[in-house]
């Protein structure tokens, strides 16, 4: 009977994402299954998956290991060992299993090791000992290259950001960058990034890689806050700074302007500041905003269980909860609540707009003494290195300076996320009642709350009863 065996393939970069590689080592390892009269039952790849980094998790390299010490499978091909491991702990993991199962087969295209032998193994020790020795040299000179590319502004190559062409790092995609600059207005107008994700994932937006992986929250937020989007040099996530103190600018074209960019990121950081690990996410629009008009509690939507597609039963309503501390003796169904506050909002909204909308002052005020400020810095490093003050000068002088630069940039910071916000809220008065409700739940409850403090609920007594508006109160600002 064939010996059952798995297949190993892994490349540890992918730029096009087509697995190309693995599919070639795939093709070369079954070849040599043939030869040998083995059955392969089944392929483990780790496509784009390094197996020198310490934190990355390989999968499938995790799941073969499962199924080898479980009897699944008889033995491993691969197409070298280095495939396999170029850490010695997963190779020491491995010969680990063939210890406890002796008569376990292993083969690779490139070359014969018996993982079964003594010998093998000290040869497949010696060979993963130099394969790992050879990830350290060449990660210390890409490092090293990485570096020098981003003092210089240059960019770092591989697969291009979400915002430029993928064919040409350096040019703006006019598509992606105008869903970056949609998102971030949504972000000052109150939207969730989660509700911006899935939004994304739902049109195939922001990852380079479309349909191969869920987007995470935290790669959408990376995003749009990106010093790229300014043209910023980054390295290893932080701004790289010049000898003048300054951002080393990129050689790429930028999305952002500073002031649009610093506020996304202030408005995000203060986000986080205020619900830390809490999630803002809303079903219903007056749900924390509506109150029961007999204890006052606050009321949230529910959906009702007898609602299906085609029915004529309410789809949810607001009800005062005796587990939230209520009464429970007041629901409504909400939809035309929804309806009615949506209207009275956009209404009040555009009156006030028409009369009092004032031209907010575009350019921060402490420009020029910022820029005052970055030229001491500047002048306090070059004196230094003419040899005109000592390094101990230096230090003396620049500390305060930097600190001043940095409480400078942070009202900066405030100042445009401010203004961007109120921007991005005043768009409501130009909203029909349709588009309102077209919005994320979490704008429309921002557009609510610009005008109203709350809204109570009365009770509308006992039977079936039509809609009556005047037994739901707005309370204005």
């Amino acid at each position: 009977m064939a010996r059952k065996v798995g297949i190993y393939t892994r490349i540890s970069r992918d730029d096009e994402g087509e697995s190309l590689g693995v599919a070639r080592q795939q093709q070369d390892c079954e070849r040599l299954t043939d030869l040998r009269s083995w059955q392969a039952v089944k392929v483990y790849e780790d496509n784009d998956v390094s197996a020198f980094k310490r934190n990355v998790v390989r999968e499938d390299f995790e799941l073969m290991l499962k199924d080898l010490r479980a009897g699944l499978i008889d033995g491993i091909v691969a197409y070298d060992l280095d495939r396999l491991a170029r850490q010695p702990r997963d190779l020491e993991r491995l010969i680990e299993i063939f210890d406890e199962r002796p008569r376990l087969e292993f083969a690779t295209v490139t070359n014969d090791i018996n993982l079964g032998t003594p010998d093998g193994r000290t040869m497949a020790r010696i060979m993963v000992a130099f394969a790992n020795k050879s990830s350290h040299d060449s990660s210390r000179r890409i490092r090293r290259k990485h570096f020098e590319l981003a003092q210089q502004g240059k960019d770092s190559g591989g697969p291009a950001p979400y915002g430029w062409r993928k064919n040409d790092r350096t040019k703006v995609d006019p598509e992606a960058a105008a869903a970056i600059r949609e998102a971030q207005r949504e972000i000052l107008a109150g939207v969730r990034i989660g509700t911006i994700r899935t939004r994304w994932q739902e049109q195939g937006l922001g990852n380079p890689r479309a349909g191969t992986k869920r987007m995470a929250h935290h790669h959408v937020e990376h995003i749009l806050t990106n010093p790229r989007l300014v043209g910023y040099r980054t390295y290893h996530g932080e701004i790289l700074y010049g000898e003048d103190g300054r951002p080393i600018p990129g050689n790429w074209e930028p999305i952002n302007t500073v002031e649009e960019w610093e506020a996304v990121c202030a408005a995000v950081a203060e986000r986080k500041q205020k619900q830390p690990g809490r999630s803002l996410a809303r079903k219903y629009l007056l749900s924390g905003i509506a109150r029961c008009g007999l204890c006052k509690s606050k009321i949230r939507g529910q959906t009702n269980p007898r609602w299906s597609p085609g029915s004529k039963a309410a789809k949810f309503t607001y009800r005062c909860s005796v587990v939230n501390g209520g009464c429970g003796k007041v629901g409504r169904v909400g939809e035309p609540i929804d309806r009615l506050i949506a209207q009275l909002v956009l209404e009040e909204q555009r009156e006030r707009a028409a009369v009092t909308r004032v031209p907010m002052e575009q350019q921060w005020p402490g420009e020029a003494e910022l820029a005052d400020v970055e030229h001491d810095i500047a002048q306090l490093v070059e004196a230094e290195r003419a040899k005109e003050i000592s390094v101990a000068t230096l230090l003396q002088l620049l500390p305060g300076k930097e600190r001043a630069r940095d409480e400078l940039k942070l009202k900066r910071a405030r100042f445009y996320k401010e203004q961007k916000q109120a921007e991005a809220k005043e768009d409501a008065a130009d909203l029909s009642v349709e588009d309102f409700f077209s919005l994320p739940i979490e704008r429309q409850q921002e557009i609510v709350l610009h005008s109203l403090s709350a809204v109570i609920i009365h009770p509308a007594g006992r039977g079936r009863r039509k809609f009556d508006p005047s037994l739901i109160e707005p309370v204005w600002h």
